[in-house]
């Protein structure tokens, strides 16, 4: 089997954000109180209230990625509950200049944290567990996440 590659030169980045889209996981994280969301720092979506989430690195199992995805971002092991989906995700913004957006497939996963205590990564500037009655302001996306894990009507 092939040994994931966990880091790609910003030429090639560059390359494979304006030329393809990214396979990526994310996490609908399910706790006692309510729902884990992250502000993120960075683009695309950059200031908004999101899931948990992260690209497929190549040679590494997906399932391997939502583990790795929920250490490195939030310093926790996560069980998986639910397998979601395929989601398309367009944004007209991305992490790297003159790539035109950025496209994610993103296979979205309801997991329950096995661990309450969150260690941010630096994408995030803060999170919160919030009660699916008293959500901030939901991108897109991250509403189609919570209604399709059955946590919103």
């Amino acid at each position: 089997m092939t040994e994931p590659v966990s880091w790609i030169p910003d030429d090639v980045w560059a390359d494979i954000v304006a030329h393809m889209p990214v396979p990526s996981v994310d996490l609908v994280v399910d706790c006692a109180d309510g729902v884990l969301l992250a502000r993120r720092q960075n683009e695309p979506a950059s200031g908004e209230w999101f899931v948990p989430g992260g690209r497929v690195r190549k040679g590494e199992p997906i399932r391997e990625t939502v583990s790795r995805v929920a250490r490195e971002e939030l310093g926790i092991d996560v069980s998986i509950q639910t397998e979601l989906g395929t989601y398309d995700h367009f944004y007209e913004t991305a992490d790297m200049e003159d790539a035109g957006g950025k496209h994610y497939v993103a296979h979205g996963y309801r997991v329950t944290p096995d661990s309450e205590v969150i260690e941010l990564d630096d994408q995030h500037d803060d999170s919160d567990v919030f009660s699916t009655d008293d959500l901030p302001d939901l991108h897109p996306y991250v509403e189609a996440y919570l209604t399709d894990a059955g946590l919103l009507d």
